[in-house]
């Protein structure tokens, strides 16, 4: 399982661990991934999804994970993401 949030693609960064001396190491920043379930109002139901703590609040500001998906820009997005945003863009479309 890769460390890259679903939604907005933030994924490993590195850089370098700066001592008092200036000693200059290589380390990792990993990005804050927790296992959330948000719930879809289009869908009807609730999708799990791996993503960072900057985009759960995201999606909270927007106004939900339909919201979100659809103002999204695709290339950021998973594939399972894209997926489920087009399922939602279609269930808007019929309704």
């Amino acid at each position: 399982m890769s460390r890259v949030c679903e939604l907005t693609g933030k994924a490993v960064m590195s850089g370098n661990n700066v001592s008092h001396a200036v000693n200059k190491t290589r380390r990792k920043f990993l990005p804050n991934l927790q296992q959330v379930s948000l719930p879809s109002e289009k869908l009807g139901k609730a999708l799990k999804f791996r993503i960072s703590a900057h985009a759960l609040r995201t999606v909270e500001h927007v106004g939900g994970i339909d919201a979100f998906l659809l103002k999204a820009k695709d290339a950021q997005l998973s594939p399972r993401a894209l997926k489920l945003k087009k399922q939602i863009a279609l269930r808007l479309a019929t309704s």
